[in-house]
């Protein structure tokens, strides 16, 4: 029996890949930062990677859904023996790295680093690594920019955008990110290898944001506002205390196609994310993963 060792296995991606493997006859040690029930095939483990429990000693792959740079500092610092490592970073890496944004900047440097020491750790050790990099993900509640996008606009009725957010989009359900995660497990034309992985359907932010907001009940109604209105707006909320999360550096991406290229995905593991078609669900966390 294979034995996979999961992080972040009650989040959005590492939850549904916890039921891929177990369905396909794994046994899985899953690490969370809380308490849960062990099940036939599943043991867990409580822990976070700056403070980990004792894991086991060899497995047959190992999964990253959580923060890239902890699990990139902790597999470098590990005796673990695994032939197959596969761990999720972002498109952040290339979007945010020219960012007017300092801490944006750092997100994208984290992100860099983390996937160098994950291949050259791999590397050393005679390991197949594969790096994934989701764009803007959603379908669990979990995120931080639709579910935030809809959760503003139940509490406002109303969500406003600058006139012209006209910047290409690929979001991505956290879902097909987990049957990614899966289907690499078993190719080797994977090793070694980075792949973004949009979502099925480019759309402008305008429409992206308009999508979510008639999946909501009574949908809130979107507003679009010439740029200096937006700009007061955003800068009297954050005063405030009612920030949206925006900054600046955010806004100004709002216009910039995002977009990436799912062939490679498509070649090597027959990556085949769903169009977006939001449903008001999809913006509320799973209970299971509460």
């Amino acid at each position: 029996m294979r034995h996979a060792l999961v992080f972040g296995a009650t989040g959005q991606i590492g939850f549904p890949l916890l039921g891929m493997l177990l369905g396909d006859g794994w046994r899985v040690t899953a690490l969370s930062r809380g308490m849960h029930t062990d099940e036939p095939g599943l043991h867990w483990l409580r822990g976070e990677l700056d403070a980990m429990p004792a894991v086991p000693a060899r497995v047959d792959a190992i999964f990253s859904c959580g923060p890239l740079d902890g699990f990139a500092q902790w597999f470098a610092g590990s005796a673990i023996e695994c032939p197959r490592v596969i761990a999720f970073g972002s498109t952040s890496v290339e979007v945010k790295r020219g960012s007017a944004d300092a801490a944006e900047r750092d997100v994208a440097r984290r992100l860099r680093e983390g996937e160098e020491l994950v291949l050259s750790t791999a590397h050393k050790r005679d390991a197949a690594a594969t790096l994934l990099r989701p764009t803007l993900i959603y379908g669990a509640g979990r995120d931080a920019t639709l579910t935030r996008i809809a959760q503003l606009a139940q509490r406002w009725g109303y969500f406003p955008l600058p006139r012209g957010a006209n910047g290409l989009r690929q979001p991505v359900h956290a879902d097909d990110l987990a049957s990614a995660a899966f289907a690499c497990a078993s190719q080797a034309a994977t090793h070694g290898r980075t792949y973004a992985l949009p979502g099925g359907e480019t759309l402008s932010y305008r429409d992206m944001v308009a999508r979510v907001l008639a999946s909501l009940t009574s949908p809130p109604k979107l507003i679009e506002l010439p740029s200096p209105l937006f700009s007061a707006a955003l800068f009297a909320a954050q005063l405030s205390g009612r920030g949206t999360g925006l900054g600046e550096a955010a806004v100004r991406r709002m216009r910039s196609d995002l977009t990436f290229d799912i062939a490679p995905a498509q070649r090597d593991f027959g990556y085949a994310p769903r169009s977006f078609h939001p449903r008001a669900q999809m913006f509320q966390p799973r209970p299971e993963e509460s």
